[in-house]
């Protein structure tokens, strides 16, 4: 299984991501690192990356959880997946790959982008990730509430995947 934690910037998809690989024993990737340096410098600047500029990310993206399903090894990744074309593009439609939406509030995103340090994407994105994101359906992923306790988060992914 392949299990994609997804949403907005600061939601905690890289945390939950960590947690959840290492509870399950699957392997890990964060989208982040497939970005292109051209993209991670012009989302430093606080510029909203472009469905073009996203493209040969989500196609490498695409690529990691080929090799993941042909290697038949289970795998979290971490993946903003804003929109419902992105999330098919990576593979919507396959029963063997399921979503995890981590839903936040605005203020409660604000509040974790402020603190962050070292990171390409800042609270200055927050406007343009909010406005593009397509919130999927609970039939679609299993959304969970950002807000609650790391530990608290992967239990509740871990008891949904086996329903």
């Amino acid at each position: 299984m392949i299990v994609i934690i997804m949403g907005v910037a600061g939601s905690g998809k890289t945390t939950i991501g960590e947690l959840l690989s290492s509870r399950l024993g699957y392997s890990f990737a964060d989208a982040d690192d497939f970005h292109s340096e051209a993209n991670k410098q012009k989302m430093s600047c606080g510029m909203a990356l472009t469905d073009k500029d996203r493209d040969p990310w989500l196609a490498a993206l695409r690529t990691q959880i080929e090799a993941w399903l042909a290697a038949h090894q289970g795998g979290v990744l971490c993946c903003s997946a804003l929109k419902a074309s992105y999330r098919l593009l990576l593979g919507g439609a396959d029963r063997r790959i399921r979503f995890v939406y981590l839903r936040g509030d605005e203020s409660l995103i604000r509040r974790r982008l402020a603190g962050r340090t070292h990171h390409f994407v800042n609270e200055q994105l927050l406007p343009s990730q909010l406005a593009a994101l397509e919130e999927p359906s609970e039939t679609e992923a299993i959304v969970v509430d950002a807000s609650w306790h790391p530990e608290q988060i992967v239990l509740e992914i871990e008891r949904r995947l086996r329903q």
